[in-house]
């Protein structure tokens, strides 16, 4: 800025010529030129976006996550670490830094979260808290809402985490247990909030909160004492709260495919007994380290089970059914019982006579609920754009022969596929399109199933290799 303000004082203050000026000064004439007759204005600074992540396939990959995760819920939705390890697994070789930078500026318009400040509090060893959160996985290629029941040991940072149907009080006190068996013993003092399951009556201002006596005698059992919250005060165990979203969004995110509920609860366990060996966020050491302190001011389990069931009585209408889980179960013979008693686990039911004879055994009826996923807007999605089916999320929810003849290298007999898959979804669902591939295609005569296509699949040859074991199958 010293040049220039030195040639605008010899044009302007000296008058003197381009020329002149440029010879005292030995500058090009050009330059004393544009710096002698011409304003120089600030302007911002423009840089263009530039990386690996513009213009590439990563960045049309993450793109096409982001745009799919709008659509969910936001406690469904997959994290920026989650998005970096699957591109990774992929053969991405860029930093973490640099998949955040990008995702940061994709989401430039949203608003920002408000700012709430919190007070720091200190937990003893041996407290913790619990509460229920609702997570979605995918059995049978469709979505099933499940109950987990996370544990928080705020001064180890512990986390244990059991799936269950629902939060009544046999998958309460059942979950209990479970987590128990989990970390090795029991905590002194329980934190939970006013759970239906195990309050009667939340706590006021004047009185204390009272308990189920099923609730109480599981209590006495096990020996801790148990802290209620207030109403609607989540940040009085504020550090369960945020394991909930940590389970959440870190081991089930995207839904996971389950096969039962025990398949589960062990990949859950696993998955957090690992975890156990990051360094705690605050105190610098490893959260294994602590909770191995923290066990020895457990109590110990107690050396008889405790049986968790619950007992009701039943009505049988005129038409022998009984309400359970507000669902109609008919009960064999049960028109011939003006009454009929359940005995209700977690997972199963039993209905007996007065008497003890036993009517019906069964599941209980919210172990077999589930949604089927949009599917047609799914495939709908992935036909418009058919480079999206090998990293969507839903690509792994998909039943096999149907994953395996939609997984073809051309784009283009892709999409032929993707049309006519959705074409049948409007007369069959998709299990049944998966049971009766072969005769579906067989019967069709469209393009995308033409004989002896570059890239079609022998179907016999396919499920010859999938043979369920015990079918003649080899390992």
């Amino acid at each position: 800025m010293s040049d220039i303000n030195c040639i605008k004082f010899l044009r302007n203050h000296k008058s003197h010529s381009i020329n002149r000026i440029a010879k005292n000064l030995d500058l090009n004439w050009r330059t004393v030129k544009k710096y002698a007759d011409s304003a120089q204005l600030p302007s911002e600074t423009i840089r263009p976006k530039r990386g690996m992540m513009y213009g590439t396939k990563w960045g049309e990959m993450v793109e096409d996550w982001l745009t799919e995760d709008q659509m969910l819920q936001k406690k469904l939705r997959r994290t920026n670490k989650k998005i970096y390890e699957t591109l990774v697994a992929n053969g991405f070789e860029g930093s973490y830094r640099t998949v955040c930078n990008f995702i940061k500026s994709w989401h430039m318009t949203s608003e920002e979260e408000n700012d709430t400040r919190h007070e720091r509090l200190q937990h003893p060893p041996g407290e913790a808290q619990v509460d229920f959160g609702t997570m979605e996985v995918v059995k049978d290629s469709h979505a099933v809402d499940v109950k987990c029941l996370v544990m928080s040991l705020p001064f180890s940072n512990r986390t244990a985490a059991v799936a269950l149907p629902a939060e009544n009080q046999e998958c309460f006190l059942t979950g209990l247990k479970m987590l128990f068996e989990e970390i090795g013993g029991v905590p002194q003092q329980l934190r939970i909030d006013n759970l239906p399951a195990a309050v009667i009556q939340p706590r006021t201002t004047k009185e204390e909160a009272i308990y189920t006596d099923a609730f109480l005698q599981f209590m006495a059992h096990y020996g801790f004492q148990v802290q209620s919250c207030n109403p609607y005060s989540g940040n009085e165990k504020g550090s369960v709260e945020n394991k909930v979203g940590y389970v959440r969004y870190n081991f089930l995110v995207p839904a996971p495919v389950m096969h039962d509920y025990d398949s589960m609860n062990r990949q859950l366990s696993v998955s957090l007994r690992d975890d156990m060996e990051r360094v705690h966020y605050e105190k610098h050491v490893l959260i294994r380290e602590l909770f191995e302190e923290e066990q020895r001011h457990l109590l110990r389990l107690p050396q008889e089970d405790f049986p968790v069931f619950k007992e009701e009585l039943f009505k049988v209408n005129k038409y022998g059914e009984i309400t359970i889980d507000k669902t109609k179960v008919l009960v064999p013979s049960g028109s011939r019982h003006g009454q009929v008693r359940a005995i209700l686990r977690w997972d199963s039911m039993k209905i007996l006579s007065l008497h003890g004879e036993i009517l019906y055994e069964e599941k209980r009826p919210y172990m077999m609920t589930k949604r089927a996923l949009p599917w047609e807007n799914i495939i709908s999605t992935w036909h418009k754009k058919p480079r999206s089916f090998g990293h969507s999320r839903y690509s792994e929810y998909l039943p096999g022969r149907i994953k395996e003849y939609l997984g073809v290298p051309n784009l283009l007999v892709r999409q032929e596929r993707l049309a006519w898959i959705r074409a049948k979804l409007a007369l069959y669902p998709i299990l049944e399109i998966n049971e009766r591939l072969y005769e579906l295609l067989s019967e069709d005569d469209d393009p995308a199933v033409v004989e002896d296509h570059p890239y079609d699949v022998d179907w016999s040859k396919y499920d010859s290799l999938n043979r369920p074991w015990g079918e003649g199958g080899t390992a």
